[in-house]
């Protein structure tokens, strides 16, 4: 997977080959304790929240391989989907938020 633009950015145990959602991460024939059971799965996301955009991306686009992977026992994928709706949810309130701040600055500062 490409590490992306922001990847020199960040410590090594926030990228996304290291987090347990991404594809790398995962043996064949992954486990559920490679990834939060179905049950736990809303305790699990509580980190999302305090994701970057650029990371809740990485992290999402890792899930997103993973479930079209099609390998992954049918309760961790359900894990992963909620994940991937977590981050999801995510990059759209940190694009909700810039679009905000830039209509705001757009407002404060007219082009006449």
């Amino acid at each position: 997977m490409n590490p992306g633009p922001y990847s020199d950015q960040y410590p090594d145990e926030y990228s996304p080959q290291n987090s347990p959602y991404s594809a790398s991460s995962a043996p064949s024939g992954s486990s559920a304790s490679s990834v939060p059971s179905a049950n736990g799965a809303s305790g699990a996301n509580e980190d999302v929240a305090s994701l970057s955009y650029e990371r809740a991306r990485e992290e999402l686009v890792a899930v997103v391989q993973r479930l079209e992977a099609g390998s992954v026992p049918l309760e961790d994928s359900l894990a992963l989907w909620e994940r991937g709706e977590a981050l999801a949810q995510r990059c759209q309130t940190w694009l909700d938020e810039a679009r905000a701040r830039l209509a705001a600055v757009a407002q404060e500062d007219p082009e006449d």
